[in-house]
């Protein structure tokens, strides 16, 4: 995980889950999304605490997005990674990527041996922009 060809890889798929999107734009979540979007990346938030964000409809888990998600991106704390990696392979995502901080070997190798590409304790928008 965390390979340059895996990363390229990724940044070629479109639509984006962001787990734990918040709704304050101060946050790294929301900004990050939104670098995303401005790419032209489609965002899908993820917050069951929210119904909207950013102008996108929210949705409470990654099981109720009616359509299919390329990259689950994840801004939540590692002790609840494993069940968001686990809906991950449910809905079909090619991907997953945890953010700075967002550490957590056993989700990752799930969604490995599930055959999705994870990156692990990166930033979206930091590599995004590196590789421009």
């Amino acid at each position: 995980m965390n390979e340059i060809e895996t990363i390229q890889k990724i940044y070629k798929m479109k639509t984006i889950a962001v787990v734990g999107m918040s709704a304050k734009p101060e946050r790294p979540s929301h900004y990050v999304a939104l670098y995303l979007r401005d790419q032209g990346y489609e965002i899908i938030p993820v917050n069951p605490g929210q119904t909207e964000i950013a102008g996108e409809t929210c949705y409470p888990s990654l099981k109720d997005i009616p359509k299919p998600v390329d990259v689950v991106d994840v801004f939540r704390r590692p002790e609840h990674v494993l069940p968001i990696a686990e809906a991950a392979i449910e809905i079909g995502a090619k991907a997953l990527w945890l953010q700075d901080g967002v550490i957590n070997e056993g989700a990752a190798q799930l969604a490995e041996d599930a055959g999705l590409l994870v990156v692990m304790n990166n930033c979206m928008l930091r590599q995004h922009r590196q590789m421009q």
